[in-house]
């Protein structure tokens, strides 16, 4: 799709162009656009790269400024703050119920990530970035959605050379001469109506209308939870697991020989996590699971929560979390558990790796 838009944006100003000499003399308005005026408009880059001007720049640098520029609404990990688009993630989601469409699992050309940050972004402050910021940031985003290593240089002499994972499923729009042209010569047809019209599906399934119980119900079935007993009570019931996880939490916590000084250096580092997961008395799910009790649980111990297809897999393999599978997954977790919907990239650091273990085991149940 951005390959029309691309062509389209550059054909109306292109028309612009043109028809502002023609109404100047017929209009006595206006002057011709400048080589300047018409050089700040034709901005847009090509799915072949054409458009894309000098400058280069790496994941590590991509960081500091998705973080500065970018991670106030789309995350830190590209997870997404409140409605803001998510960035990275749903790999290999795009058949299910609820596709997660992002930049690695859905946009078909690196073109549309690099004109669309370079036009838009950061937002109330759009085409402030410089051509090499925008390179950075977009290696960052590759990086964020497993494309590209940490240690990558995005620059117009290798842009080409990544290709996005879902760019085959796209393909031109033939129905103007297929389906279209079929539909007008076919003779309509007027008969054999159905005599009633059936709800076949809810809103709820897709979190519009929660108040309705019978479609909250089906919800609930198809992602295996269960609501039967009513919002107050399973709201009590959440709130009663809660205390009792952290009266647990103080008792076992008090038997544990912890690390208390690691545990400190864990909390500060959490905070990478905290986007998505949540440890502590009154903890819920977000992007990710609760993590109270977490270390020596079996694979997908949180009930209610929708694990990916890798970890439950894992989970049916009797695989339980121990500190050094816990270390493998985050250094980097993609490698760790094959399609696993965590966006996070890893921690670099083995210290940071070791603190955080030992900050989750400050929370048992």
């Amino acid at each position: 799709m951005s390959k029309f838009l691309n062509v389209l944006t550059a054909s109306a100003v292109a028309a612009s162009v043109l028809a502002t000499p023609v109404m100047a003399e017929k209009l006595g308005l206006g002057r011709p656009a400048s080589d300047d005026e018409i050089a700040a408009w034709d901005i847009d880059i090509r799915p072949d790269g054409q458009g894309l001007p000098e400058g280069s720049g790496s994941v590590m640098d991509g960081e500091d400024l998705y973080m500065d520029q970018c991670s106030v609404c789309h995350g830190v990990f590209g997870e997404a703050e409140g409605r803001w688009p998510v960035l990275a993630g749903g790999d290999g989601s795009l058949s299910d119920d609820r596709p997660v469409k992002t930049i690695g699992s859905y946009w078909p050309y690196l073109s549309t990530v690099w004109d669309y940050v370079h036009r838009a972004m950061p937002f109330g402050d759009a085409q402030s970035l410089s051509n090499d910021e925008v390179y950075a940031i977009t290696a960052y985003l590759m990086y964020l959605n497993y494309l590209v290593e940490d240690d990558f240089v995005l620059s117009k002499e290798n842009f080409l050379e990544v290709r996005m994972p879902n760019e085959e499923n796209f393909f031109m729009d033939d129905r103007a001469d297929a389906e279209l042209v079929a539909f007008a010569k076919s003779e309509v047809c007027m008969s054999d109506c159905k005599d009633n019209v059936e709800i076949t599906a809810r809103a709820a399934i897709v979190d519009v209308t929660p108040e309705d119980a019978d479609a909250r119900e089906a919800r609930a079935a198809r992602l295996g939870v269960d609501v039967s007993e009513g919002d107050e009570e399973a709201s009590a019931t959440e709130e009663e697991g809660a205390e009792e996880a952290a009266a647990s939490t103080t008792a076992e916590g008090a038997e544990q020989e912890l690390d208390m000084a690691l545990v400190a250096e864990g909390e500060k580092v959490f905070k990478k996590c905290a986007a998505c997961h949540q440890v502590g008395e009154g903890a819920k799910d977000r992007v990710g699971p609760v993590l109270n009790g977490v270390m020596d649980a079996p694979f997908g111990h949180v009930e209610g929560f929708r694990y990916s297809k890798g970890l439950l897999d894992m989970a049916d393999e009797g695989m339980v979390w121990t500190e050094e599978n816990m270390a493998e997954f985050l250094k980097k977790p993609r490698d760790y558990i094959k399609r696993t919907k965590m966006s996070f990239a890893g921690l670099r650091k083995d210290e940071e790796i070791a603190a955080v273990i030992e900050y989750l085991k400050s929370f048992p149940e």
